[in-house]
């Protein structure tokens, strides 16, 4: 079998975000999933490279100002056009850590992998108000879920 690489792309400042990418991670990592590579990058220093080579890609944000963070904005701003006719039907998978309701950053992230013709493989997770620990959990079985999609070749 081939090994897919999972490719994942993430912002975080305060380190909630960062604490539900760990739990992704964990996820992705589970020993019961050998042939899938998990590949991080923060937004700023993700590339085009890195996208061309990934399988399927898990995005992660926090909301910011009712967006997605900058970081991740910029991101897609490098991207876009250099993956826009290579990477059509790209799944991805995304996780929001939103103060408020998240609606803003999905739908921000939404048009822009819409106008990129990815394929999202699993709701959206989003993390509301007061960080939660116990909701970490899910976003073990998010990146699980990619990734052994990935390696089962269901996305």
């Amino acid at each position: 079998m081939t090994t897919k690489r999972l490719l994942v792309v993430y912002h975080s400042q305060s380190g909630h975000t960062a604490a539900m990418l760990d739990a992704v991670l964990r996820g992705a990592r589970d020993p019961a999933i050998a042939d899938v590579e998990c590949v991080v990058r923060e937004a700023l220093d993700a590339t085009v490279e890195d996208v061309l080579h990934a399988d399927g890609l898990i995005l992660g944000t926090p909301e910011n100002f009712g967006y997605m963070s900058g970081a991740l904005k910029v991101f897609f701003e490098r991207i876009y056009y250099p993956c826009l006719e290579h990477t059509q039907g790209r799944p991805y998978a995304l996780f929001i850590r939103a103060g408020n309701d998240g609606q803003g950053a999905l739908t921000s992230i939404e048009r822009i992998v819409t106008g990129l013709r990815w394929r999202c493989v699993i709701p959206p997770l989003i993390v509301r108000g007061d960080f939660d620990p116990a909701r970490l959990a899910a976003c073990e079985t998010l990146g699980q879920t990619m990734a052994a999609g990935l390696e089962a070749g269901v996305f």
